[in-house]
């Protein structure tokens, strides 16, 4: 929510009936008013579950007062989620310990709120990958694209990783190729890229491998998902941008 009419309202009105966990490191449940601290804006950065522990919680600001209301949601009903953290909020329970607080909103959109920070690591989710990479399906294919209308291959691979992970991929398959660690086909996992050319040092396409020996890539047909063994593809290696979690 944008800031409006200074930080009174802000405080007081932008943070209600946003979300926030009600466990604390101790697993002790969070004093019903614990003491605000301060919060403030963060870069962008993708989390996925740590455990399936974790209950969300509404809150308001009074004064200097954080309130956690009942639980709203449950980390375990998220199995496959991304978050994205925008914001961070510390506060002070009565014991004097500060736990620091993360303002997610799931990749789809459709869930968000506070979260205590120790629920979560870095990283993204295969799932929301593929699903960023699945919208795209049917988008024309244009030389130098990097979307959204349309994409050349290494322009989508680049921006479904950037949508899905919040992760800047190099611009070509040739620099994306090399930026990142190699991988066997055998040790293959889904979200990886596979690379085509004549040999390592000259790769000409790159598409993102989702199981079975397919791949989601941008073509001359443009975004389609075809066999990585296609005739008319030669494989020279893989990379993995970024270990996802299942």
């Amino acid at each position: 929510m944008k800031r409006k009419h200074g930080h009174h309202f802000y405080m007081k009105v932008g943070l209600l009936g946003l979300l926030g966990l009600g466990l604390g490191a101790s697993g002790h449940t969070l004093a019903h008013a614990d003491t605000y601290v301060k919060e403030s804006s963060m870069t962008p950065t993708t989390y996925v579950k740590k455990s399936t522990a974790g209950a969300m919680y509404n809150l308001s600001i009074s004064s200097s007062k954080v309130t956690f209301s009942s639980k709203t949601h449950y980390l375990s009903n998220y199995p496959n989620t991304t978050w994205e953290a925008t914001k961070k909020l510390y506060e002070k329970k009565s014991d004097g310990v500060t736990y620091l607080y993360y303002y997610v909103t799931s990749k789809s959109g459709k869930v968000s709120g506070w979260i205590w920070n120790g629920y979560l690591k870095t990283g993204a989710t295969y799932a929301t990958v593929y699903a960023q990479a699945k919208s795209e399906l049917g988008k024309s294919y244009s030389y130098g694209a990097t979307g959204p209308s349309s994409f050349d291959c290494s322009g989508l691979t680049q921006y479904v990783y950037k949508k899905a992970a919040d992760k800047t991929l190099p611009r070509t398959a040739q620099s994306q190729y090399n930026a990142y660690t190699h991988v066997s086909k055998s040790n293959l996992e889904k979200g990886d890229l596979a690379f085509f050319g004549t040999s390592t040092g000259s790769i000409t396409h790159v598409g993102m491998y989702i199981g079975n020996g397919k791949m989601l890539d941008a073509q001359d047909d443009g975004v389609i998902t075809e066999a990585i063994s296609a005739p008319w593809w030669h494989v020279v290696g893989y990379a993995r941008p970024e270990t996802l979690a299942e």
